[in-house]
């Protein structure tokens, strides 16, 4: 991922020297667990780990580079950075990485990797969450239009707009969970995952002292399906953003203008226009979602692996990988700042939900007016009849609300007057169960 969309915790995770470092730590603890049963001497493995964390925890841009010279003569990048390692180690490096295979270490350590990178953009969802909750709390009862194809439906508040982003972060946040469970997977099995030259109890040491859960049949690699619920559960959230910066997009329309992203001082919008107000943190965060989408497909691609194992998924596991849970992490961090700051236009809403003569409120006039002994199909034509004329003349000299459409129709009149429609059309009753909607996504009144 480009410098620009990346942050220092994220990318630390993907570096070479981290990638390493976790290697080391995977061959350690394999010794360790080999030497506790016997397999290699004691003392071999208390000079592994002696020897070899310091090498590895102090990994250098120019260690990264020798390794790097090695794999071009040896053309495969475990075996280069055992031949490293085992300069620093000396002669009891040969009992590292007894009976194991590659994979045991690639697929270990992306498990790792995967965890901790999950781990942080589960803290990012919290505090997107957070800042979700304080802005909905804030507009729970700020009146605003709901719409359907873009088209004014019925009244709604701001707040449940939000609280209905808020749940779907929450669900999103569930899953995630549940993907980085699945994820965080150790395989020490060897060759076609036999246990044939390895114990299994290495694998169980070393997935223990790593946090992770034992695969329960690896062949030679941790299954893919694995992965590729992880990063569907990565589009997932992505998807989610973008319907929330697609909301903020729409809502930042000059026409609508009932919210917008913050204009910050010396912000400018345009090389030519200097009036503009653009939604420029909303649009590149559609744009970064789709990354994020974009790379569930390669993950699903990778499930069907040849037989025991091929590397068809290591190509595109290693640009993933990083480039999708760096984008995410990104992106949450951006939408949580600009939801903090969001700036919110009350009146505007007030005057966009008025701006319609009052149409807004058609089905609680033809719930009304059935209640009130007519028939459904003709009370939908005359408050349609209503509804239309209202619409229809809006702007011109000829202009009527539709409460007073609504009393010209003698089919309405007979049946509803004045306070009766008032009542009908009375805004509190649109909002009388904002509270049970609160309880239901924040738990509270």
């Amino acid at each position: 991922m480009v410098p620009r969309y990346s942050r220092p915790q994220m990318e630390a995770i993907w570096s070479p020297a981290a990638r390493f470092r976790i290697w080391f730590e995977i061959e350690a603890l394999a010794a360790e667990a080999m030497a506790s049963i016997g397999t290699i001497p004691t003392d071999a493995a208390r000079i592994i780990r002696e020897k070899g964390e310091p090498r590895a925890a102090a990994i250098s841009d120019a260690d990264v580079a020798a390794i790097d010279a090695i794999e071009r003569e040896t053309r495969h990048d475990v075996i280069a950075f055992l031949t490293w390692m085992a300069q620093g180690i000396g002669p009891e490096a040969r009992f590292m990485h007894q009976g194991m295979t590659s994979s045991d270490v690639l697929d270990t350590c992306l498990a790792v990797q995967m965890a901790r990178a999950a781990d942080l953009l589960i803290a990012d969802l919290d505090a997107l969450l957070a800042a979700l909750k304080t802005r909905a709390m804030e507009h729970r009862m700020t009146p605003t239009v709901g719409r359907s194809h873009g088209i004014h439906a019925e009244p709604t508040t701001f707040g449940l707009k939000l609280a209905g982003h808020y749940a779907e972060f929450a669900r999103g946040r569930a899953r995630l969970v549940a993907a980085r469970a699945e994820v965080a997977t150790c395989a020490i099995s060897g060759p076609v995952g036999t246990f044939a030259s390895v114990d299994p109890r290495v694998e169980a040491f070393v997935a223990d002292r790593l946090g992770l859960a034992v695969e329960p049949v690896s062949t030679q690699v941790i299954p893919r399906d694995r992965h590729a619920a992880f990063f569907c559960a990565l589009a997932v959230v992505a998807s989610a953003i973008e319907r929330l910066a697609t909301e903020v997009r729409h809502l930042q329309r000059s026409e609508v203008r009932e919210a917008e992203e913050f204009f910050h001082p010396g912000q400018k919008g345009s090389s030519a226009m200097p009036h503009k107000r653009n939604p420029v943190l909303s649009e590149n965060l559609t744009g970064l979602a789709r990354l994020v989408r974009g790379y569930a497909v390669p993950a699903l691609e990778n499930v069907a692996l040849w037989h025991e194992r091929d590397i068809s998924h290591s190509s595109v596991e290693r640009v993933i990988a990083p480039d999708a849970t760096i984008a995410l992490d990104f992106a949450l961090m951006r939408l949580t700042g600009m939801m903090e700051k969001l700036t919110v236009y009350p009146a505007r809403m007030a005057a966009n939900l008025e701006s319609l003569g009052g149409v807004v409120h058609s089905q609680k006039v033809l719930l009304a007016l059935t209640q009130a002994g007519m028939s459904r199909e003709d009370a939908y034509s005359a408050v349609q009849r209503a509804a239309m004329a209202t619409w229809q003349a809006l702007g011109t000299p000829d202009a009527r609300n539709f409460r007073d459409n609504l009393l010209a129709d003698a089919t309405v009149s007979a049946r509803l007057d004045g306070p009766a429609l008032d009542a009908a059309m009375d805004p509190r009753r649109d909002f009388a169960h904002v509270d049970t909607i609160f309880r239901r996504v924040f738990g509270e009144g």
